[in-house]
């Protein structure tokens, strides 16, 4: 045993005799020289490039880093063997990453591509007034020498739009309200928010199927269109207005574009905003990829058509706003300016809101104007550039009908009665019911789907004669207006005749005492 020990102790002898003599004849910047030449001489001969992309830059987070992760996610979810599971803050979606020291193949153009997470831990702690993490995250991406031109470019942008795409889908959507007065919140913004969770898409919007597909096409072209506006030099922002009567579902088509293209909504309530100064910060705090909506414009504020206001500017004073020149209406609920807290925004500084240059300091915005009487807006506000395109929200039709019976009841055109279908066909164009007024007969009677129905063609039928009577009624007072018309006007065309004779024989009378006067006059002068 002793042996054992003694030659043991013998053997570390040696071997620390040769870590000092090869430190000696190997120093540490030689050896540090000779694996970086090894390594170059490996890169050489090897057919692939790798590029390393770590979680922390510095002291600050790698945008790529986090795009790269939220890229493979998608990919990972399908392939993967071993996944990790995470869920992002404001976000009701779990999204699958690849787990520590793990792989994953990724094609693109053609082109295979290997990623790996690596994963090792942190040696030293330096000190920083941030402190890092424990482990040291990264992905590693290999691509072939003969392809890092072709790809590695377009392979990045790619990958940053995609991780912004999956971002957007996974984030909950959020619905912003300007504060009242103005004021700031907390974190100095102008808008305040909450989780916008509106269910309504266009599969439920009771709509003409031809007019929604058209709108959905339209929405499409625009998301889509980032090289189309830059090349025919336009800001990248489309202007939308509905109108129509109160009830045909112009807010629930706002929502449905939100959840078509994923954007925010921000809903501007103009009476809050006083200047137009104001106006321009809140449209530079709202951000891309978001629908800007102002409700109601023809109630909110006084936007009437210029040319009914004549020429003079202090005719519509109680009305609450000035005729001050083209593109100058002063507009807002209040007679008084800014100093009395009343509203000074004018027609010029919303047109500039939606069409001017302050219009294009973001990119991918939609404004979306509503209003129950088109014919009061300023045609400057509904020109093209500001309002391109104009949806007529109009009464239930037939289709709209039958798209609300298959979302409140479940049913299909099929599942109806013929007779009934075409009393409900018939009916429907003459009743003019809002899909609002129809919807809720529906809600009410749900439990008992063929009384439902039953209850939506009387109530058709009702409002039908209803609106045949109520015409009727203007009818016959048109011909009773028609035919005193006529009354009036034969009797305006027998008085000329006999006022002629009472004119002429008054003036007659009057031409005899002026010559009676003028005949006195002459004898008294001669006198």
């Amino acid at each position: 045993m002793k042996e054992y020990w003694t030659s043991l102790a013998s053997l570390l002898g040696v071997l620390a005799f040769c870590q000092s003599l090869l430190q000696v004849v190997f120093p540490p910047e030689l050896r540090f020289a000779t694996v970086k030449l090894f390594n170059r001489m490996f890169h050489w001969f090897s057919s692939f490039c790798y590029f390393d992309i770590t979680e922390i830059d510095g002291v600050n987070t790698n945008e790529l880093y986090n795009a790269v992760q939220l890229y493979l996610s998608s990919s990972v979810s399908i392939t993967g063997s071993r996944l990790s599971l995470t869920r992002a803050l404001n976000s009701s979606a779990i999204t699958f990453g690849l787990s520590n020291n793990d792989s994953i193949v990724d094609t693109f153009n053609g082109v295979s591509v290997l990623w790996e997470h690596v994963v090792t831990q942190r040696q030293s702690q330096t000190f920083s007034w941030r402190p890092l993490p424990e482990e040291k995250r990264g992905f590693t991406l290999r691509i072939r020498k003969r392809d890092k031109s072709l790809i590695l470019d377009s392979y990045m942008d790619y990958i940053m739009e995609k991780a912004n795409d999956i971002r957007r889908k996974n984030q909950d959507r959020l619905l912003y309200t300007n504060s009242r007065g103005g004021s700031l919140d907390s974190r100095g913004h102008p808008w305040e928010s909450v989780p916008f969770k509106h269910p309504s898409t266009f599969d439920t919007l009771a709509m003409d199927p031809i007019k929604k597909q058209e709108i959905k096409d339209d929405l499409k072209d625009f998301a889509n269109g980032q090289g189309f506006y830059q090349k025919t030099g336009r800001a990248w922002k489309r202007g939308y207005l509905l109108y129509g009567p109160p009830g045909t579902g112009k807010s629930s088509m706002i929502a449905a574009m939100a959840n078509y293209l994923g954007y925010d909504i921000y809903d501007l309530e103009l009476t809050e905003v006083h200047t137009n100064s104001e106006l321009r910060k809140l449209l530079m705090k709202t951000s891309s990829k978001s629908i800007i909506v102002i409700e109601d414009i023809d109630c909110s504020l006084t936007l009437s058509n210029r040319a009914k206001g004549g020429g003079n500017n202090n005719s519509n004073k109680s009305g609450g706003f000035y005729d001050v020149g083209v593109g100058e209406m002063r507009v807002g609920s209040g007679g008084g300016g800014g100093e009395d807290g009343g509203n000074t925004i004018t027609l010029s500084g919303l047109l500039n809101f939606t069409d001017g240059l302050w219009s294009c300091c973001g990119s991918e915005r939609i404004f979306v104007f509503t209003t129950n009487h088109i014919e009061k807006l300023d045609p400057a506000l509904l020109r093209s550039g500001r309002m391109d395109m104009h949806i007529f929200m109009s009464y239930c039709s037939f289709s709209s009908l039958k798209i609300l019976l298959k979302n409140y009841l479940g049913l299909d055109e099929s599942d109806l009665d013929g007779v009934v279908m075409k009393e409900l066909e018939g009916v429907i164009e003459k009743a003019e019911m809002t899909p609002a007024d129809v919807s809720e007969v529906l809600i009410k009677n749900r439990r008992d789907k063929r009384k439902a129905v039953r209850e939506v063609l009387e109530a058709l039928k009702v409002r039908a004669e209803r609106i045949e009577k109520s015409n009727g009624r203007l009818r016959k007072k048109g011909s009773e207006y028609v035919e005193e018309e006529e009354e009036q006007e034969k009797r305006a065309l027998e008085s000329p005749k006999e006022g002629c004779e009472f004119q002429e024989d008054s003036n007659c009378k009057e031409g005899n005492d002026e010559k009676e006067k003028q005949d006195s006059t002459t004898t008294t002068i001669e006198k």
